[in-house]
């Protein structure tokens, strides 16, 4: 997967979660600053995870050419970047649907979605 992509996929879903974040703290008026700092700051470290996680991929690979073992880096840059981005995106779409299900409370469909993604995760632990 392409890189660019990968970082705008995080930052759009990033920044859509923290705007829907605001909103539901309006809608519940509970808009504290701190709360928005802190979570402005954890969504720059996401970007920053997703940013390192692709540099790593590229570093793995040179590595790999470097030391003639470029099939077995691909693979092990590629694996660890795509899983990154799968977690990071499963954590914001969630986080997403739970901020939409406060800001509209007829969305029970997205509490259902919510309800079902947290118990999938928690049975990989």
């Amino acid at each position: 997967m392409n890189y660019i992509i990968m970082l705008l996929i995080i930052i759009g879903l990033a920044g859509a979660d923290y705007l829907t974040g605001i909103i539901k703290a309006y809608c519940n008026n509970d808009i504290s600053s701190s709360k928005m700092r802190k979570g402005g700051l954890n969504k720059l470290g996401e970007i920053i995870v997703m940013t390192a996680t692709c540099g790593l991929d590229i570093g793995i690979n040179a590595l790999g050419k470097y030391y003639e073992a470029s099939e077995l880096s691909a693979v092990a840059g590629k694996a660890t970047a795509i899983a990154v981005f799968i977690y990071i995106t499963i954590m914001e779409v969630v986080s997403l649907f739970e901020n939409y299900a406060e800001i509209n409370p007829d969305a029970q469909w997205a509490l259902k979605i919510v309800k079902r993604l947290k118990n999938f995760n928690r049975e990989d632990k």
